[in-house]
């Protein structure tokens, strides 16, 4: 029996964190892994895809209705096997959003699921806009052996990420998680790969994968599938499966440089102007062209 290679996906709220993990996680089933999806944010959405759109009781709530949970009352099988988990969050306006991760995964631990269901890969689908209680526990407390964060080229998931690299780092001489990489997501225009290469040579870390917007997933999702079950032979497909390949034979996980406040703001300010001069600079060719 292995020891489950646990791996945390961070990413700000409406970034494709969600729909990147589910395909992650039903792409190292095609592989031949047993995999584990965690989902760790209050909505309780992140295997939707996974069981066909439906939503599946949280632990948090199955607690609010007895004292103990058998762990095995929470686990759901989605497609091609995946073991389904949503940790849940507090009732509204009472209590921390993050306390579903700690108590959820404190009992996984407690009845040592992960060892008897002799899983390969445990993954936590985390909300990254913050990286503060509850939703640092895969960090702090080195739950997570790597941890990989999915942005686009825009500023505030950059802003994102970078808060996370901070988290890491704060963590990472006392055990806590190190940072794999970047899952470069929404990336169609030639402009986004560059703003993300020049982010990640600045903090120190790697692109894991470029994935590109597609209408497939769009298609795929409005079916309550992810792209891996009902599109497998899309090109899409094929990026989540490059990329599950990429994270399955993943080992050098390492400590990021993220930026200062201002010396990040500074350098989004920097690309700002340079989109803004290329804009222009096409809008005057494209008139010339004309007259």
């Amino acid at each position: 029996m292995s020891k489950a290679k646990q791996i945390a996906i961070y990413g700000k709220g409406g970034i494709g964190k969600s729909t990147t993990t589910s395909n992650l996680s039903a792409a190292l089933t095609r592989l031949g892994y047993k995999v584990m999806q965690f989902g760790c944010d209050p909505k309780s959405d992140s295997t939707n895809t996974l069981r066909d759109g439906t939503y599946i009781p949280t632990v948090l709530d199955t607690l609010r209705e007895k004292s103990e949970v058998n762990a095995h009352e929470v686990i759901f099988e989605g497609f091609n096997g995946v073991y389904c988990v949503e940790a849940g969050g507090p009732a509204p306006g009472v209590g921390c959003a993050g306390r579903g991760i700690t108590t959820a995964v404190e009992i996984f631990k407690q009845q040592r699921i992960f060892e008897e269901l002799d899983l390969d890969f445990v993954i936590y689908d985390v909300l990254g806009d913050v990286v503060c209680g509850g939703f640092a526990v895969p960090i702090r407390e080195g739950i997570a052996e790597h941890v990989f964060t999915v942005s686009s080229a825009d500023f505030m998931s950059i802003y994102a990420s970078n808060n996370l690299f901070r988290g890491i780092q704060k963590y990472s001489n006392a055990g806590g998680a190190l940072l794999g990489g970047v899952i470069a997501n929404s990336i169609n225009q030639p402009y986004s790969k560059e703003i993300i290469d020049d982010f990640v040579e600045k903090t120190q870390t790697r692109v894991m994968e470029y994935i590109p917007r597609s209408v497939t997933v769009a298609q795929c999702e409005l079916q309550g599938k992810t792209t891996i079950e009902a599109a497998p032979d899309s090109a899409q497909a094929q990026i989540y499966m490059s990329l599950a390949k990429k994270i399955a034979s993943h080992t050098d996980s390492r400590t990021p440089a993220p930026l200062g406040v201002q010396e990040l703001r500074d350098w989004g300010g920097k690309w700002g102007k340079y989109l803004l001069e290329m804009e222009t600079g096409e809008i005057r060719q494209e008139l010339t062209a004309n007259i």
